[in-house]
């Protein structure tokens, strides 16, 4: 299989950097797979999982929104937030989601259909880390 330069890139860090098989994004308009000769675009993510597979290994990073941009150089992912699963620490990442359903009372109007979309994706993370403990 054909290998492509790869980049995931946070506020924080160089989340990722090399040479990939293939990468899952959450996008916007809905999930899309990266091969090398991938046509350019620009996509933009939602908070989900990200899935890196190299050397027919995987590595799932959670992003919280962004940018993709595919480019004759390869693929780099702009991540508002990038944690490898790995290093996640589920307790608190089911107290975050706690304590946004209990701000839910805060908002109205449009801010809360806001709050209840964030809500909505932070749930679904949950449920895919839930679902692949089980593999």
């Amino acid at each position: 299989m054909a290998t492509f330069h790869f980049d995931l890139v946070s506020p924080e860090k160089l989340a990722f950097s090399g040479e990939v098989d293939q990468v899952d994004i959450p996008g916007v308009e809905g999930d899309f797979g990266v091969l090398a000769g991938h046509a350019p675009v620009v996509a933009a993510i939602r908070p989900g999982i990200l899935t890196i597979t190299a050397g027919g290994k995987h590595e799932k990073v959670i992003v919280l929104g962004g940018l993709a941009e595919v480019s004759e150089k390869g693929l780099t992912v702009l991540a508002d937030v990038a944690t490898s699963v790995a290093e996640l620490d589920r307790a608190k990442f089911a107290e975050t989601i706690a304590g946004m359903q209990e701000s839910l009372k805060e908002h109205e109007g449009s801010e809360l259909d806001q709050a209840i979309e964030r809500l909505d994706h932070f749930k679904s993370i949950q449920h895919q880390l839930n679902a692949t403990a089980m593999h």
